[in-house]
This record gives C-alpha cells, sequence and structure tokens, in this order.
C-alpha cells in the first residue's frame, strides 16, 4: 500500500495515510487549556504533511484523571473557544484532528489530582495502592467520558480516541493482571471491554464523528498478555471506527522501543489484517518501515520521528532529506520534568519562538565536523552564508566512535543526513587544518578512559558507556547500578544485556576509580545548539560584512 493514497475513517477522509502520534508534550497550560505553544507544535508537523494529527491524551476528569503535569484536558465548556483555535488551524494546514480522551486511573498522579486515585481493582501500581472503583465510580466516569465527546465535537475535532493502553484506566479494565473484579466488569473478555463499549455506544449515540481506540497489542511485563489477546481485545469493541495498536503496560519496551529493539516491533507481532481500519506504531521512521507497517495496518503512526522532523511525510514524498529519530529516549522522556523536546531537533517544543528570516551573503569558515559543526554548516547555509568546513579527520566527529552496535545502527543515519545535506548546499568539505573562522570544536570534552586497564566507574556520561563495552573487551570493568539510572527504562534494560554479555559487572561500590556525574551533559542536541549559537554570535560580531 502507498501511505500517500488517501484514507478513510468513518466518514472523515484523510489525504494520507501518515498519522502523527498522540504523545504526552506538557506544552498546556497547568488547568490543561492549550495555548499558541502547543498549537505551534502540532500545527508544524500538520504543515509537514500529517494526514492526521492525534493529539496528546486529555484527560476527561479534573478531580482524579490527570497523569501528567501540563496534561491537556477536555472537561469543562470555557475550554471549547481555545480548542476551537487548534483545530481551526491544523484544518488551515490540510490535516484533520483526533482528540485523544484518557482517563489515568490508577496512574493517575496524586499531585496533580485533588481527589482519590481510584483502578478497577486494588492492585499495586508502580508502588502505589489505588481505591477499587465501585459501580457509582464507573458510571460517573462514562459521564466524562460522553461530556468530553460532546465538548470535542463542539470544538471542531474531526474525531476522538479513546486510550486504552499503557496501563491507563481502559487497559486497567482490559488487562488480567490488572482487573480481579468479579461483578459484570471482570472476569470475562466480554466484562473487561463492557465499559469501554458502553462508552462508544453512548458517544455514538451524542455525536457524529469517528470513535477509535488505542490498544496494547501485548504487555511486556512478566503477567502481561500477549498480542492473541490483544486481537481478541480489538475483535470484542463494538461502535469503533479504528483500533491503534501500540503496546505496553508498565514495563519496558512499550510503544517507544530504544535503539536496542527492532524497528516495527509492534508489527512484527500482528501477523495479519483485521476487519476494521487499523492503526500501527512503534519505532517507524523511514519509507521502509512505513510500508513494512502498512502489510498489517492501513494508517502507519509517526512518534518520535514527528518530533526528529515535523516534516517527514512532505519529505518521503519530495524525495528531501530529512532528521532521523535516533531512538535514544533521552530528550523526548524527560516528561516529569520538562516540556517535549528531541535530541536531534533544537526546535522541537519551540515552534513558537520562530526562525531567523533574515538572508545573508558572503563565506564562512567552519572548523570541526563533528555534530556541532555539521549543525552549524547547514544553519548557516540555511540563512544564505556560503560556509567552508574544515575537518582534519572524519566528518561525524565522536560518531565515529560508537561501540555499542545497536546505538550505532540508529545513530549514524543522523550522519548520513548531514553528509547529504552538505552536497545538497553545496558545502566544501576541507580535510586540512586552519586557525580562523567559526570553531565549532566541543563545548567540553570528557576524558578518555580507555587506556585505564582494569576499571570501576560511576557515571551518567552516554560517551562512557560505549567506553566501558571497548575496555570490557580486554579488561575487568565494573559499572554502578546507579549509572543506570541514568538512562531511560528501555535503554536500561538492553545495555545491561549487552554489557553483561561483554563481561561488565554491575555492582555498587562504596568508591571508584572513576566517578563522573554532569547534571547539564554535553550531548547532541547541546552540541546542536552550540553549533546554531556559534553562527549567530558570528553574524552578530560581522553582520555589516554579510548583508
Amino acid at each position: 500500500m502507498n501511505p500517500f493514497e488517501k484514507g478513510t475513517i468513518g466518514n472523515v477522509e484523510l489525504k494520507n495515510r501518515f498519522v502523527m502520534a498522540p504523545m504526552i508534550s506538557n506544552l498546556c497550560n497547568i488547568d490543561g487549556t492549550t495555548n499558541e505553544n502547543h498549537i505551534a507544535y502540532l500545527n508544524e508537523r500538520a504543515r509537514g504533511g500529517f494526514g492526521l494529527i492525534i493529539t496528546e491524551y486529555a484527560y476527561v476528569d479534573s478531580s482524579n484523571g490527570k497523569g501528567s503535569p501540563n496534561e491537556m484536558g477536555v472537561f469543562k465548556r470555557e475550554q471549547i473557544p481555545k480548542l476551537s483555535r487548534l483545530t481551526e488551524r491544523i484544518h488551515a494546514s490540510g490535516s484533520k484532528i483526533f482528540v485523544q480522551l484518557v482517563h489515568a486511573g490508577g496512574k493517575a498522579n496524586p499531585h496533580y489530582n485533588s481527589g482519590s486515585v481510584f483502578a478497577p481493582s486494588s492492585v499495586d501500581y508502580m508502588g502505589n495502592i489505588p481505591d477499587e472503583m465501585t459501580f457509582e465510580d464507573i458510571r460517573s466516569v462514562e459521564d466524562k467520558f460522553l461530556n468530553a465527546a460532546e465538548l470535542s465535537a463542539r470544538a471542531g475535532f474531526d474525531g476522538i480516541e479513546l486510550h486504552g493502553a499503557h496501563g491507563y484506566l481502559f487497559q486497567e479494565f482490559i488487562s488480567p493482571a490488572l482487573n480481579h473484579r468479579t461483578d459484570e466488569y471482570g472476569g470475562s473478555m466480554e466484562n473487561r471491554v463492557r465499559i469501554i463499549n458502553e462508552i462508544a455506544s453512548q458517544i455514538r449515540k451524542k455525536v457524529d464523528i469517528p470513535v477509535g481506540i488505542r490498544l496494547s497489542l501485548y504487555e511486556d511485563d512478566q503477567d502481561g498478555y500477549n498480542a492473541d489477546y490483544g486481537i481478541k481485545i480489538a475483535s470484542a469493541l463494538n461502535n469503533i471506527d479504528y483500533v491503534h495498536f501500540s503496546a505496553g503496560r508498565f514495563a519496558p519496551p512499550g510503544s517507544s522501543a530504544s535503539f536496542y529493539y527492532d524497528h516495527v516491533h509492534i508489527g512484527e507481532k500482528l501477523r495479519k489484517k483485521l476487519d476494521r481500519n487499523i492503526m500501527l506504531v512503534g519505532s517507524i521512521n523511514s519509507m521502509k518501515d512505513a510500508q513494512k507497517a502498512l502489510e498489517v495496518s492501513d494508517f502507519v503512526v509517526l512518534g518520535r520521528q514527528a518530533l526528529a522532523d515535523p516534516y517527514t511525510p512532505f519529505k518521503l514524498q519530495n524525495g528531501i532529506p530529512y532528521r532521523p529519530c535516533i531512538r535514544c529516549n533521552q530528550a523526548c522522556r524527560n516528561l516529569s520534568n520538562a516540556e517535549v523536546r528531541c535530541t536531534v531537533n533544537p526546535y522541537t517544543g519551540l515552534e513558537n519562538i520562530g526562525y531567523r528570516d533574515r538572508k545573508y551573503m558572503g563565506e564562512v569558515v567552519i572548523v570541526g565536523a563533528g555534530i556541532k559543526g555539521l549543525e552549524a554548516s547547514i544553519y548557516a547555509a540555511s540563512l544564505g552564508l556560503k560556509p567552508v568546513v574544515y575537518e582534519k579527520i572524519q566528518v561525524g566527529g565522536q560518531f565515529n566512535e560508537i561501540v555499542d552496535k545497536y546505538k550505532r545502527r540508529d545513530f549514524m543515519p543522523l550522519i548520513d543526513y548531514y553528509s547529504v545535506m552538505l552536497n545538497r548546499y553545496g558545502i566544501d568539505v576541507r580535510h586540512e587544518s586552519v586557525e580562523n573562522g567559526i570553531m565549532c570544536i566541543p563545548d567540553r570534552v570528557y576524558p578518555d578512559i580507555r587506556g585505564n586497564g582494569d576499571i570501576s566507574i560511576d557515571t551518567n556520561i552516554y560517551r562512557y558507556f560505549d567506553d566501558v563495552l571497548s575496555i570490557a573487551a580486554r579488561n575487568h570493568v565494573i559499572m554502578s547500578n546507579d549509572s543506570l539510572n541514568t538512562l531511560e527504562r528501555s535503554r536500561v534494560s538492553g545495555y545491561r544485556k549487552l554489557a553483561e554479555k561483554a563481561g561488565v559487572e554491575f555492582k555498587n561500590l562504596d568508591s571508584y576509580d572513576i566517578k563522573l556525574y554532569d547534571k547539564n551533559q554535553y550531548d547532541i542536541l547541546e552540541a546542536m545548539k552550540s553549533g546554531r549559537r556559534s553562527v549567530d554570535e558570528y553574524i552578530l560580531k560581522n553582520e555589516s560584512c554579510f548583508l
């Protein structure tokens, strides 16, 4: 199937089959209302060619349904004008927009809610034990979703997606590990999906827009259900126009698998198309991935790739290079403390700030072709300047020293992207030395530890995770368990497995040969920001030369 073919969901026609995944952004206001930053962030993806935008999960109950600090909300009439501005802007950019509605259930954060947290059953939710829902609680939740659906339709949303994945309330009913009820909402598959079917039926009677659901095809937890069960759940749902398959409950990797997992990893367990519209998400960041996903689905959903390059669909269709998601799970996963960001895109989450629109002329010398120098080069070229890059060794800098084969597989396409862009802009790369120009050596260089012999290390520095693998090939390495706390959970499991296979021993010691933590470490994103900043500062100092 061609991803650029039109598609239909219910009574809504989409211009293509590319969908932006619902992802927490924390860009909304603390009361759940949208704002210009949030609208600009979503609209950039609409402008980038996505046929459908699905908003981040929006809580329907302000008393105990909220999961994130600045989560979007749909629960009161006063929100309609600003929500209408959001839908108006997306429509003006040629895309459709669905709102994803959620009740966080047992995963609701007590810090962001005034009422008691509840769930289908009073079981352990990653250290918290919520109250068990009463029959009245269930009816109240149904009313909240119906209210949110009516508000959404009035605000101009083209469709509604119910969030039934990732351990939130609907999945808590679906999952045998979380639902221990013995009444009509538990015990059998028919009972486990009853609340979803009741809500979907009520919405269908009230509003004339499509209703879909996001489901975890399988759970990665040890006591989790498998893909066969997930498919049966999808088939047991009524009044649903599409099923959006994701994965996971609490345990990694879920849908946002790191580079230690295969691309299209969720699709590998789906095996065949079902008798209803299917959307598929999960580590899709190329045309090859999209076409593989469309073998078992009708729509292809891009999550982190939409953060890396909001214009991915447009660029794929027109043969233009795009920034690839490297599946590092760094900036995009720091959502308990910050707004959405992307390690390979300095503008993600900052779309409302705008771009420098003035054009300049003249040649500039850029010294160094690591990430900082490469980003500085194509940024300068985008401003009209003619960069000449001097690099004594090899384009790519420290990327060329990556030992971890899984990281290398997903990181090196970023260097490929820069290489294509250098050619596209006609940027000359000279392998020789030069003394003057925009200096793009790293702002911070961490000491090389690879020649130290046997070593114990406690660190959060990303490059040392690679160095440890190199050292372990010849020497004994002890790495602290605490070091792994700095990685996102799916990277923890993948790295530990790889490192232990290489002979690395993980344990906490009273002291280490090397103990180095950098709260604001110099990583890929910081290098990109620094490269752009260096160009801006150079222009300001010499602006009269480039006008």
